[in-house]
């Protein structure tokens, strides 16, 4: 992967990480990770863009919401995303996401079902923000 993102082992499913100078930064980082399981982003062209809001408080529940948010958004449109922003005003969040229809040329890795509270983290560290959870392939 790269500085942004990352994974970790973990026994059935695949651990990842987001990281960046802001937890917004971070969590963009997972979700490339996440997304990065399914298909190679680079292929993925910005044809289109999904949008939504959710309040959440705590930083490692937004973590896995932004998460499910955007597999569950991108299942429903039949749209493989490859980019990703977050902002935050408070305990409201906005992401946008942009991607295209699956298509028979588009590199298939392994599906992303949701995001787990498992070994779920988010923390500033000495590098800066890292964002790290186990989701379910």
């Amino acid at each position: 992967m790269n500085e942004r993102s990352g994974y970790f082992e973990h026994g059935a499913d695949i651990g990842v990480i987001g990281r960046g100078t802001t937890p917004e930064a971070a969590f963009e980082g997972a979700a490339e990770a996440a997304f990065a399981i399914m298909t190679d982003l680079a292929q993925v062209a910005p044809a289109q863009s999904i949008t939504f809001e959710f309040e959440e408080a705590d930083l490692e529940l937004a973590l896995v919401t932004w998460l499910n948010q955007l597999i569950g958004r991108a299942r429903d449109a039949g749209l493989a995303l490859g980019r990703f922003r977050l902002t935050r005003a408070g305990a409201r969040w906005t992401g946008e996401a942009d991607g295209e229809p699956w298509r028979e040329s588009l590199t298939r890795g392994t599906e992303v079902k949701g995001a787990t509270l498992t070994m779920l983290r988010v923390e500033q560290t000495p590098a800066g923000w890292e964002a790290r959870c186990v989701v379910d392939v």
